[in-house]
């Protein structure tokens, strides 16, 4: 399942806000493989096409079996220029600059987060570099968002603050 063409990345933590992967999740639940497909732009959706395109004949030549959703981004290059893939992981980025309060139509107040911080990993192995030396980058992601490395250290805080053992 693919299902669309985003415009703009979704690189690093983009995927926690993306309604393109959230779209893919939903696919991914219903037993699809599933890719959520970003432009880094907004000018060479022909190169995005092509990729993704590439990508979708490949998984029904040989379906990949890994029950994970695969985040493409795609530079915005023209088809000749992109050098290639990497399977990548995703970086990071610094927290948004400014947060905008406005009134909605009832006088609720709404708060306007963006625009998206910089960059913060965005090293070597990240789907920020693969974009930004000109490749495609895969990254594979799953839906567990568990930290599992943290759950002792919770688990210990907890039992020495007390939390639990009363209230």
């Amino acid at each position: 399942m693919c299902p669309e063409l985003n415009a703009g990345p979704n690189l690093g933590d983009d995927v926690i806000y993306s309604g393109t992967v959230a779209a893919a999740m939903e696919g991914r639940h219903l037993g699809f493989p599933a890719l959520a497909v970003s432009l880094d732009g907004h000018k060479h959706y022909d190169t995005a096409a092509a990729v993704t395109c590439s990508i979708l004949r490949a998984l029904c030549k040989e379906p990949l079996r890994t029950g994970r959703i695969l985040n493409i981004n795609v530079p915005d290059l023209p088809l000749d220029q992109i050098k290639g893939i990497r399977v990548t992981r995703c970086g990071t980025r610094h927290p948004a600059d400014q947060v905008i309060p406005q009134q909605d139509p009832r006088g609720n107040t709404l708060y306007w987060i963006g625009p998206p911080g910089g960059k913060c990993d965005a090293g070597p192995g990240t789907d920020f570099a693969a974009v930004d030396e000109g490749y495609v980058s895969i990254t594979p992601l799953h839906v567990d968002l568990t930290a599992h490395s943290a759950q002792d250290v919770v688990s210990d805080w907890l039992n020495s603050v007390g939390v639990g053992t009363q209230w």
